[in-house]
């Protein structure tokens, strides 16, 4: 029988690789850290950011709230603090729609083909 490799997940990303996950600048992540409560990145000794895939889904949503959604930043604020169990279970509502969509149109295409 082969030996199979476990799986090793990160811990912590970078501002760099959570910019790239939802194609944005780091200085816009930095920007949004200062404005909302929630997103409080580890620093390490240094200063550099370390994000936990907790601080990666909140910065989706914040990403979600402004940038989809068309929100102000006092308005994404106030959604989050009011209702941020709502507000988090409609963002996962969202994606999931995206994601069928997504393998729906990769259907059709491979149909027409």
């Amino acid at each position: 029988m082969p030996y199979k490799k476990p799986k090793i997940e990160k811990v912590f990303y970078s501002i760099g690789e959570v910019a790239e996950i939802i194609g944005e600048n780091q200085s816009l992540i930095r920007y949004w850290e200062n404005q909302f409560d929630t997103l409080k990145p580890h620093k390490n000794k240094r200063g550099t950011r370390l994000f936990t895939k907790e601080d990666i889904e909140t910065v989706k949503i914040i990403h979600h709230l402004v940038k989809e959604r068309g929100l102000t930043l006092k308005g994404a604020q106030q959604k989050l603090k009011d209702n941020r169990e709502e507000t988090i279970n409609n963002f996962e509502i969202v994606q999931r729609l995206q994601d069928v969509r997504q393998q729906l149109v990769e259907i059709r295409n491979e149909m027409q083909d």
